[in-house]
Formats: C-alpha cells, sequence, structure tokens
C-alpha cells in the first residue's frame, strides 16, 4: 500500500501539489472547507513569473491551458499622480514574462486536470492528532476522520496545520487594503476607465494610494491602500456601504474625481483586508509526516510573489517525494531547505516593494521598481 497523502486546503498551491503527483503516478485527497468550486469568488489577476509560476504550470503539464487563459494586454502598467497626471506609462507589447491571468481561471484549469474525487469539498479541518511515525488522524466538522502518513498544511493565512510545526501567529503590518469592483466600465465611468487604461494602474502617495487591475469584461478591481491601525478600520462600519465609501474617500479629498470614482462608483461592498506577515525567517525543525506550502508557510505582504510561490512550492514538495518514493522524510527535508531559503530572501523583498509603494519614496520607489531600476514584483497579486 502506497503512502497516504493529505493537502489541506484546494488553494493554488495544494492543488499544483495534488496535479503534480498525479503525473508522477501519486495519488493525494484534496481536504476543502468550501461546500463547492464556486462557493466564493477567488479573487483578481496574477501575474504569473517565468521563474517560478510558470515552472510550476509546466511541471503540472498544463502550459497550453495556462496561455489559453491569459488576459492579453493586462501587463501594460501606469502611475498617476492624484490629480490623474501620468508620471509613467508602459503599454503591453506582448514581449513582457509575467502574463496576467483571472485566478479563478487558473484554480479551473487545475481542479479540471484532476482526478474525480481528489477534492473533498464541505470538509473543514477541526483536529489533527499525531498518531507517531509520521502518521496523523484528522478530523473534520462534517464528522469525517482518516489517517494519512503525510500531511500537507496549504490552508493558508490562519493554517490549522502549521501549529503542529511552529507557534508563529500572524501579526498585522499597519496596512489595510480596501477591495471593490467597477462593472462595465467604459459605458458607465469613461474617465476612469481612460486613467487606468488596459492593464494595471498604480496612484500612491505616501501612506496611501490606490491600485487597479483592468479585468476582461469591462471590469476594474480596485485595492484602496492605507496605512493605517485596526482602530481606525474597526469604527468604520463596512456593512453601511454608503457611509463605508464616504470614509474611506475622505481620505482621498482633493484627489481627481476620476480616481475617487474608484471608490465612491464601485458596484460592490467595500471589503477590508488587513494586511498580515509571518516572520521573515519563518521555519521549523523537522517533522515527520507533516509541512506547509504557500502562506501556510510564509505569509508576506503582496508584492506580486504570493500565488507564484505557492505554486511552485506545490510542485517542488511533488517533486521532491516522487524523488525520494518510500522515504517521506528526506522528501520533506530536501523541500523544506530549500524553501526555507527562497521564501526568507522573497519575504524580505515584499516588505521592501509595500514600503517603495506607500512609504516615504511613493510613488516614485514604485516607478523605479517596475522599470527596472529596482528589483522586485508588482503589487496586488
Amino acid at each position: 500500500m502506497g503512502t497516504t497523502i493529505s493537502i489541506i486546503g484546494a488553494g493554488l498551491g495544494g492543488l499544483v501539489l495534488a496535479r503534480v503527483l498525479h503525473v508522477h503516478g501519486i495519488a493525494a485527497t484534496v481536504y476543502e472547507a468550501d461546500a463547492a468550486a464556486d462557493a466564493r469568488t477567488q479573487g483578481g489577476q496574477l501575474d504569473i513569473h517565468e521563474n517560478d509560476g510558470q515552472v510550476a504550470l509546466a511541471a503540472a503539464g498544463l502550459t497550453e491551458q495556462f496561455r489559453a487563459i491569459i488576459h492579453e494586454g493586462g501587463e501594460a502598467t501606469r502611475v498617476l499622480r492624484p490629480d490623474g497626471e501620468a508620471l509613467f506609462d508602459e503599454p503591453d507589447d506582448g514581449t513582457g514574462g509575467r502574463p496576467e491571468v483571472l485566478r479563478g481561471d487558473l484554480r479551473r484549469i487545475l481542479l479540471e486536470s484532476l482526478p474525480a474525487d481528489t477534492v473533498q469539498w464541505a470538509h473543514k479541518l477541526t483536529s489533527v492528532r499525531p498518531l507517531g511515525n509520521g502518521q496523523h488522524a484528522l478530523e473534520f466538522a462534517n464528522g469525517t476522520t482518516t489517517v494519512c502518513d503525510l500531511l500537507v498544511g496549504a490552508d493558508g493565512a490562519w493554517s490549522r496545520v502549521r501549529s503542529l510545526l511552529s507557534a508563529a501567529v500572524p501579526e498585522y503590518v499597519g496596512t489595510v487594503f480596501i477591495e471593490t469592483y467597477l462593472h462595465d466600465v467604459d459605458a458607465r465611468h469613461p474617465a476612469t476607465a481612460r486613467a487606468v487604461g488596459g492593464g494595471a494602474m498604480f496612484a500612491l502617495t505616501p501612506g496611501k494610494g490606490i491600485s487597479v487591475h483592468r479585468e476582461a469584461g469591462d471590469i476594474l478591481h480596485t485595492y484602496v491602500q492605507l496605512n493605517r491601525g485596526v482602530e481606525w478600520i474597526d469604527a468604520i462600519d463596512f456593512t453601511d456601504s454608503h457611509s463605508a465609501k464616504v470614509a474611506v474617500a475622505a481620505e482621498f479629498d482633493g484627489w481627481a474625481t476620476e480616481l475617487t470614482a474608484l471608490i465612491t462608483g464601485g458596484d460592490t461592498a467595500l471589503v477590508p483586508r488587513k494586511i498580515f506577515t509571518l516572520p521573515n525567517d519563518h521555519r521549523w525543525d523537522p517533522t515527520p509526516g507533516v509541512t506547509l506550502v504557500g502562506d501556510a508557510a510564509h505569509l508576506m505582504p503582496p508584492s506580486g510573489d504570493g500565488a507564484n510561490l505557492s505554486m511552485f512550492d506545490g510542485a517542488e514538495l511533488a517533486r521532491a517525494i516522487s524523488d525520494h518514493r518510500g522515504n517521506i522524510d528526506a522528501a520533506l527535508s530536501v523541500y523544506e531547505q530549500a524553501m526555507f531559503t527562497r521564501s526568507e530572501a522573497v519575504a524580505v523583498q515584499s516588505h521592501e516593494t509595500l514600503d517603495l509603494c506607500l512609504g516615504e519614496r511613493s510613488p516614485y520607489g514604485m516607478i523605479d521598481l517596475i522599470s527596472g531600476v529596482s528589483s522586485g514584483d508588482r503589487l496586488l497579486q
């Protein structure tokens, strides 16, 4: 009987892990709390990098499917002043190496690539009990139980599996991203549509900014970014859409109306998303039969790397398991040591990127970043 592998969480990292294992003839089961694949929206666009995300998709045998969901023109980038004047305007000429895709589309092609019943929906993990010899007993909220030889936490920022390995808890970095959408923008908000352009737009100043991606179907997906304490966030009633828009828009008094319309004209309720992080050097001692991928392992501020790193983690862990069949401890050792090194370097860079966007050098730090004067990745992935 082969090794029983249980993956907690059907995000990109967990699904890539399951898919690459399948490519190598190794079975795994993914347990997901959501009731179904379409139980909730999957976020916005991601730029998929040549050196990690695209490598992971190639290992999964999904390059062709990935190419079919690329948002053509999505790599265009603009940086604006608060008055709407363009400081930086780079069109998408097709030569960029980080094509944009919707997270939901990417997740769909991964789900479609897996054998039926690989993902067990409506399985919210409630408890884990080590049994010795690397085995763990899992209990789910629906009453089912299972035992596995390898447990992989792909369960995100607030991972339940992480506590088996580490006492680290995510900490708020002092920045909140407030999410909203505008639909049918070319017809209903033409000035705003022109200001954003065909790809990403960043209007940034020290301490605050508005960042947008144009998505297929004339949709603008906006993140309002503010360096604010938890008290400021908690003082706004985000269940009252009108008052929340008024409160957030007040932070941008005097900005061009085509920019503030991204807040006041939003077709969806404002959703505050506090940005949390684990320590840059988060790691753990080798522990038989359990490991982490993605945000569960290395939560960091958004800098364009989160989804890419998560998928690469999944692919690399699958490769290590395949290369060390029958020796899970060796596979975990190879995977974790490489993952710790690369994630720490990217975590440091992610904090630097956030500072370039909202720190004292904003917006010129961001312009240096995306124009190649400074190394790093684009925000909002």
